[in-house]
């Protein structure tokens, strides 16, 4: 009956939480939980007199924290960047094989967004939420510029789609657009050589690191692309 109640809604004490997480971590303690808040890996809500009160949500992130650092290595850093990615409400890239993020960590609005953000489209779901007619998907398709795997597309596929119906009213067609998946092909090639080094080495953080230097360097690639584009825009006005 005890262990039932605990699983409620009711705030946890830091006692109490060493008591949750014991089975799994015997060597946490109180000043390692008190460490990790002050690296704002979590953030318990606290009374008028300045105690912690510790939510269901803070200790699925603190078994999440310690499970990396445990199994996988990992720096404190790359693991708050991914509850940082949590915390937007974005699905953590690179984690490490058979690492995932139990829906407790987040709030409810945030594991729904979460779950629609992996889930795969039908034909006829990516032609109702992009507008796009079964023509134009057939010529994405044939030009290569979205793909599907056993017959369901995923989110990239629905933002190509969408961008592609609204680049047709200006009169350009997917035939137009191959420019822009071989130019895709050339900056991934980029990304992928600046961070080989990162790649080539077997530990999960080198990976994470990886991930998150390509990311950096692929917002870096589309702000030149936009900026050259741009340029050559307001050269129309003179």
């Amino acid at each position: 009956m005890a262990q039932a109640e605990r699983r409620g809604p009711q705030v946890l004490n830091i006692g109490e939480v060493l008591a949750q997480l014991s089975d799994d971590f015997p060597s946490m303690t109180a000043s390692k939980i008190r460490f990790l808040e002050e690296k704002g890996l979590i953030n318990p809500q606290r009374t008028p007199a300045g105690y912690r009160q510790y939510s269901e949500s803070d200790v699925e992130r603190l078994r999440f924290v310690l499970a990396l650092q445990r199994d996988q290595y990992l720096p404190l850093k790359v693991i708050k960047d991914y509850l940082d990615a949590i915390d937007r409400g974005e699905r953590p890239d690179n984690l490490p094989p058979g690492v995932t993020v139990s829906p407790r960590i987040v709030s409810a609005e945030l594991a729904s967004e979460l779950s629609n953000r992996v889930r795969r489209l039908s034909e006829e779901q990516l032609r109702a939420e992009s507008g796009a007619s079964v023509p134009l998907l057939e010529s994405l398709l044939s030009f290569g510029l979205i793909g599907h795997v056993n017959g369901n597309f995923d989110e990239h596929a629905l933002q190509v789609a969408r961008a592609c119906v609204q680049l047709e009213s200006h009169g350009l067609e997917p035939r137009h657009l191959r420019p822009f998946q071989a130019a895709a092909d050339r900056e991934f090639g980029l990304v992928e050589r600046a961070v080989a080094t990162l790649m080539s080495r077997k530990d999960a953080a080198s990976h994470a690191r990886a991930a998150e230097a390509a990311r950096e360097i692929s917002e870096l690639c589309l702000s030149l692309h936009r900026a050259l584009v741009q340029d050559r825009i307001s050269r129309m006005d003179s």
